[in-house]
């Protein structure tokens, strides 16, 4: 079964060789990732419609910066939040608890286990938490009027199984934007 595949040594190989870069081109490559990320996430709110379904994408960059390097994928984290403040104040709300969040958590996750399952799971508890807060802690609705502010165990355990699956599609994604882009940063 795929979910107990080992991930190759790619990723461990490609982070090695990206630390040997300069201080100065890991931050403008970081620095343009975070760009990345905050305009795909600025989307939903510039093109009502459309926008909300290449939004979800703005996971992608962090996730890719995370993986090359856990401070580079913090600091376009950061930075994509301070650059959401400025051009989309209303996406600032959604960004750091769920798409920044899970783009963190399965990059560093990349980084500590070698087990998909490992990975798919770190990123699903990352976003059940972030979701989870966001409904009973600042009681926004992320998922629409329909789901309650209120903890019930129903509610968290459908956001965990829809976390998990939404997890392996990224790690899968995620595998095969890296393959890709290893030749063009390292």
């Amino acid at each position: 079964m795929c979910f107990f595949k080992s991930i190759s040594d790619d990723i461990r190989f490609a982070q090695l060789e990206f630390r040997k870069h300069t201080k100065s081109k890991r931050l403008v490559i970081g620095s343009f990732l975070a760009c990345l990320a905050a305009v795909l996430q600025a989307t939903g709110g510039f093109l009502p419609g459309i926008g909300y379904f290449i939004s979800p994408f703005a996971t992608l960059p962090i996730l890719i910066g995370a993986m090359f390097s856990i401070h580079m994928g913090v600091m376009s984290y950061f930075l994509t939040i301070l650059l959401l403040f400025i051009l989309f104040p209303s996406e600032l709300v959604i960004f750091p608890f769920t798409t920044g969040l899970l783009g963190i958590g399965i990059g560093a996750a990349f980084s500590f286990f070698k087990k998909r399952v490992s990975i798919i799971f770190i990123g699903a508890i990352l976003l059940t938490i972030g979701i989870m807060s966001l409904l009973n802690i600042f009681h926004f609705p992320v998922l629409g009027p329909t789901v309650s502010d209120s903890y019930s165990f129903l509610t968290a355990g459908s956001i965990f199984i829809f976390s998990f699956l939404y997890n392996w599609l990224w790690v899968e994604m995620a595998l095969f934007f890296f393959k890709k882009l290893k030749t063009v940063i390292t």
